[in-house]
């Protein structure tokens, strides 16, 4: 009897320490507060525990393991398994996916953002640049267009777009740029601080991140229709980490990655929804921007940021026009099928 109970409970520390070795735990690399920007990367992480049992979990971390603009830096040398960064906040260690921040592309919703994101990461190129980190492309993080709050009179003139200081990275600054802007490219979590002291009059958020980083509060007016485009923040996995996954586990995390996005969009049509109330609440008026000024600030925005950018990327070695027309062809077909 003695003998039969010690081989069963060495069986059973044999099957613990068993299902132990199979539990795989990755941390995650966000920042600021949870918020419709992150709520793919949350249900991601509620799916891929859901689908293992509870033996494959993501511990999300904001802004506790590594400031934003380092997060990229983090998944190079294995400091975190995931993280989520912008392309903005360092064009030159990203610069196959700026072709998604490039201004007045016509993205017209989520879905549009969501489809021309999965061509570009799905091009060698984009896998190629991202394996000098030791990063692999899993998803993106779509945004709406972005639009200023301002305080004071309203800007809705090309005339009133000089000089002002703006809060915009990307494509998004170089298109400000053109048309007499003085961009700057403080992160997110910096964003309220620039706006109350001064340092910029304006700033360019997609509505989500207006309202999470307070930008909202201090607003006077909000330009409900300039759209000059957005900006791409992709998710990325450390390579070693994913070639590390039990096939089981891999299965799990790469068959919830268009479950979360789904998720993320369904989510972010809702806080679109409410956001005239929303104005409405905070006493910020809703300015509409003239059609002439609009087809004033492509005229001097869009073609000519875009070529420079291709040949820019050309001149480096990297296929800009293919990248360009890549985006182009993607919409079409988008919604040839919609």
């Amino acid at each position: 009897m003695k003998k039969f109970l010690g081989r069963t409970a060495a069986a059973a520390l044999t099957l613990a320490f068993a299902s132990e070795a199979m539990a795989t735990e990755w941390n995650v690399s966000v920042w600021g507060k949870r918020r419709a920007f992150t709520e793919h990367v949350e249900k991601l992480a509620e799916l891929v525990s859901e689908k293992t049992g509870g033996d494959f979990t993501l511990n999300i971390s904001y802004g506790g393991l590594s400031k934003n603009r380092e997060n990229l830096d983090g998944i190079s040398i294995g400091a975190f398994e995931m993280a989520q960064f912008c392309a903005g906040y360092h064009r030159d260690k990203n610069r196959v996916v700026t072709v998604l921040e490039l201004p007045f592309l016509g993205v017209a919703n989520l879905a549009e953002e969501v489809a021309v994101s999965k061509a570009v990461y799905a091009h060698p190129a984009a896998a190629e640049e991202m394996e000098q980190w030791n990063a692999m492309l899993l998803m993106t993080s779509p945004m709406p267009q972005y639009n200023l709050v301002g305080t004071g009179d309203p800007r809705d003139t090309l005339a009133d777009f000089d000089g002002m200081r703006v809060r915009a990275t990307g494509g998004l600054g170089k298109a400000f740029e053109a048309v007499g802007g003085v961009p700057t490219s403080v992160t997110a979590t910096e964003a309220y601080q620039a706006m109350e002291s001064g340092v910029v009059d304006t700033v360019a958020f997609a509505q989500h991140a207006h309202l999470a980083f307070g930008t909202i509060n201090q607003a006077d007016w909000w330009t409900a229709n300039l759209n000059p485009g957005t900006v791409n923040c992709p998710v990325v996995v450390n390579i070693d980490a994913y070639d590390m996954l039990s096939d089981e586990h891999r299965a799990a995390l790469d068959s919830s990655v268009d479950e979360a996005l789904d998720h993320y969009v369904a989510n972010y049509g809702t806080l679109l929804e409410k956001w005239d109330s929303v104005l409405e609440e905070k006493g910020v008026a809703k300015v509409m921007i003239d059609d002439a000024v609009l087809a004033e600030f492509r005229a001097k925005a869009a073609d000519p940021i875009r070529d420079a950018w291709i040949a820019d990327m050309e001149g480096q070695g990297l296929p800009g026009q293919e990248l360009y027309d890549l985006v182009v062809k993607t919409l079409a077909d988008h919604r040839a099928a919609n």
